[in-house]
């Protein structure tokens, strides 16, 4: 023994006579002492052996105040402690295996790698530790080892969960205390490990990641476990500290009760192992969660990512470890896999659902094979690629994994017959990988080509798919292919894809079909009459009036559609709301009762934007009553009864105006006034505007420009639709003023040929 082992023997020796002649003065049993102490007896007991290592600070402190010992007195004790646990010199540490902790990388210890790689073969970084409950039960047992106690623990969980992770970050506050870690691996785990087991020295970790190397080995396991109990117990080693995983499966293999009259294979490894595991949950908690998100918006990117991709499921350290190796997968992969990742990549960012048909994918697929490797490809290649796609990486993730439909269970019903088998099995379907459909949002320059199209009008089902896709295909000039998808998604029964049919129709002529669909539309999506309200608009263009009403009454009067939906309308600003249109369209009947009716009615509903628009029309007409009053739908002057009747009109909207307006509309009543007065354009009229649109009527500045677009200025509507943009004014509704785009064209530049819809039977597929 050298001087440094001797000197803390001596002190545990001296240090335990002190209290064996404090517990004899004291007149106490240990039984006694331990009641009095607030310790366990076995804790007493141990204080007091002297084959035990030193106590606990804490426990030796709780047994000299049960004592009576005076302060003095348990300083000393506190002193000879610290010379019992005192570390080796570092000349003596450097004898054992291992190296000092702050050498070590993490990677080396088989941490999971988290993120993208960097730059060459540099190491991946490590998002910031998020501490959970086991971290803190861990830390503990860390403090005991520096402490002077060897200890053991052995975190068990499922793949990925963090266990590893947790082991270093717990060895990190050893570091400073110049402790050294000792990883055995070569020639084998076993072989290093039982050979070199016996000269660890003190202050020591023993680093026994996937513990089930060394414990489960067949011919050396039992003899480790004997090795590390015996480390454990050394006192002349201590304190070491032996930290190990292990997968739930192993834990209950080690552990479980041996079989009566049967070879017991691991006696030694669950009598070591009893109460020294330590479980590691498999989701973040929800303080662990928050402690997550706060360190994301602090700027740690790689939790930022992950938590986006797994939401609340908590399963962030599997997507934190599993995410390079799936990116591995994707990029090291054979052409064929590659091939089958990208189409499902460029079907999620298009905007497929989750679940994507196999046989959609393994058709998509062809044309991202280039053409060189397309020569090598066997039969069955799309096999074979989806097999390798579904072997799982870390964390149970794969590439592109089957779903499993769950059975739909029902209550049994008399008239459906029973059956106990389950019924026929689903379309194979497949989901991408989070990790790699975020990767493949890369590819948003790239078109996808035409296996990609082809397969999706060919085996794609779900109305929302298609008439996704079929818009994306319009945004990247496949018109071709976009007529044919939207087609698809009308016969499948989308509103909206059967609103595009019904405005084609409607514009290449035929009216009663474009009725028909719009019809159509609005029975499958009821809250939505927008093809009914720009149909009304292109026969209010093509002036067909009376139609044009017809079709907003119609939307409307449609069952259960929310008023407010129809009075604040998705067409724009509110002089473009449906009843805005219908008081237009009534105007210009020179119905003007109805136009201050459905005026009014959409006041009572919170929108004041008709009562405007009737009182520019008023107003433009007012101030025009010596001219052709042609811009009020007659080709007669203005008689003095429909004159008195239009100011009475205006005296009549003006107090409405009043009663459900504001000082908003106050100030856009004057600059109505002054402009109207000034019909070449007033900087007053236009400060009244600014005055209007600042206090908080956001369509002051439209307002004006449809009185210009009313009175058939064009040229000083499109002016003030400017000066609103300038401003700052919400001007979505100059698109359905202004629209003018060139005819659409193919990749190649030839015009795109007219889109003749096919006679089709709503609401089911068309058969091909």
């Amino acid at each position: 023994m050298d001087d440094a082992q001797e000197t803390r023997a001596q002190a545990l020796s001296e240090l335990r006579e002190h209290l064996a002649d404090a517990l004899a003065r004291s007149r106490l049993t240990k039984v006694q002492l331990a009641g009095l102490a607030g310790l366990s007896r076995s804790t007493v007991q141990k204080v007091f052996s002297s084959s035990a290592a030193a106590p606990a600070a804490e426990s030796l402190v709780a047994v000299g105040r049960a004592l009576r010992l005076k302060e003095p007195e348990v300083a000393e004790l506190l002193r000879l402690r610290r010379l019992a646990v005192q570390p080796p010199p570092p000349a003596m540490r450097a004898s054992g295996p291992g190296k000092s902790i702050s050498e070590w990388d993490p990677h080396d210890l088989e941490v999971h790698p988290a993120g993208p790689a960097g730059r060459g073969l540099d190491r991946r970084e490590l998002p910031t530790y998020v501490v959970r409950s086991h971290d803190r039960i861990l830390s503990d047992i860390v403090h005991e080892a520096a402490d002077g106690h060897s200890k053991l623990v052995v975190l068990s969980g499922s793949s990925s969960t963090g266990k590893t992770r947790a082991c270093w970050e717990a060895v990190q506050s050893l570091a400073d205390e110049n402790w050294r870690l000792w990883h055995p691996f070569d020639p084998t785990r076993a072989d290093a490990a039982l050979e070199d087991l016996k000269r660890v020295q003190a202050c020591t970790v023993v680093w026994l990641n996937d513990a089930q190397h060394y414990f489960g080995d067949p011919s050396l396991g039992e003899q480790i476990a004997a090795a590390v109990h015996g480390l454990l117990t050394d006192p002349d080693r201590s304190p070491t500290l032996v930290l190990g995983t292990l997968w739930d499966e192993y834990v209950t293999q080690y552990t479980g009760p041996p079989k009566v009259g049967a070879y017991d294979p691991h006696s030694r490894v669950r009598e070591l192992l009893a109460g020294r595991i330590l479980p590691v949950p498999e989701a973040f908690d929800r303080q662990a969660l928050r402690d997550a998100t706060a360190l994301a918006e602090g700027g740690d990117q790689l939790l930022a990512d992950a938590l986006m991709r797994t939401g609340a499921d908590g399963r962030v350290a599997q997507d934190l470890a599993g995410a390079p190796e799936l990116l591995m997968r994707y990029e090291h992969g054979t052409p064929p896999v590659r091939a089958v990742v990208e189409a499902a990549m460029d079907a999620r960012r298009l905007g497929v659902g989750m679940h994507l048909p196999r046989v959609f994918l393994a058709d998509a697929a062809i044309d991202y094979v280039s053409d060189l490797d397309v020569g090598h490809l066997t039969d069955g290649w799309q096999d074979l690629a989806f097999t390798a796609l579904a072997e799982p990486v870390h964390g149970k993730q794969a590439p592109l994994r089957p779903l499993k439909a769950r059975p739909r269970l029902r209550p049994p019903s008399s008239n459906t017959p029973q059956n106990r088998t389950g019924g026929s099995s689903a379309e194979s379907v497949l989901r991408l990988a989070d990790y790699l459909e975020e990767h493949g949002r890369k590819r948003f320059p790239l078109c996808p080509p035409a296996s990609f199209w082809h397969a999706a009008y060919t085996h794609l089902a779900g109305p929302d798919d298609l008439n996704e896709l079929a818009q994306a295909a319009e945004r990247r000039v496949r018109l071709e292919w976009a007529s044919h998808l939207r087609l698809r998604a009308a016969q499948v029964g989308h509103p909206v894809a059967l609103e595009a049919m019904a405005l084609r129709l409607e514009e290449g002529g035929d009216r009663e079909r474009a009725e028909t669909v719009a019809r159509a539309a609005v029975g499958i999506a009821s809250a939505n009459a927008s093809a009914l309200l720009r149909m009304a608009i292109l026969r209010e263009k093509a002036g067909d009036t009376q139609r044009a009403e017809d079709l907003y009454r119609l939307a409307l009067d449609i069952e259960d559609m929310p008023r407010t939906s129809l009075i604040s309308s998705t067409l724009g600003s509110p002089e473009n709301s449906l009843l805005g249109h219908l008081v237009a369209t009534r105007f210009e009947a020179r119905d003007l009762t109805s136009a201050e009716a459905l005026a009014v009615q959409a006041a009572e509903a919170g929108d004041t934007g008709p009562l405007a628009t009737l009182a520019t029309l008023l107003m433009a007409t007012l101030m025009r009553t010596g001219e052709m009053a042609e811009d009020w739908g007659m080709t007669l002057r203005v008689t003095e009864s429909e004159l008195q009747a239009l100011m009475d009109s205006f005296v009549f909207v003006g107090q409405k105006l009043d009663e459900y307006g504001s000082d908003q509309e106050d100030l856009l009543e004057e600059a109505l006034w002054q402009d109207a007065t000034s019909p070449d354009g007033d900087d007053g009229a236009e400060a009244l505007y600014r005055q209007a649109a600042a206090a908080g009527d956001s369509t002051a500045l439209l307002r004006l420009a449809a009185l210009r677009a009313g009175i058939g200025d064009q040229d000083g509507a499109e002016t003030w639709y400017r000066r609103a943009a300038d401003a700052g004014v919400d001007v979505d509704g100059i698109s359905s003023l202004v629209q003018r785009w060139p005819h659409g064209l193919d990749p190649d530049g030839t015009p795109t040929p007219a889109w003749d819809p096919p006679t089709i039977t709503l609401g089911s597929p068309q058969a091909e």
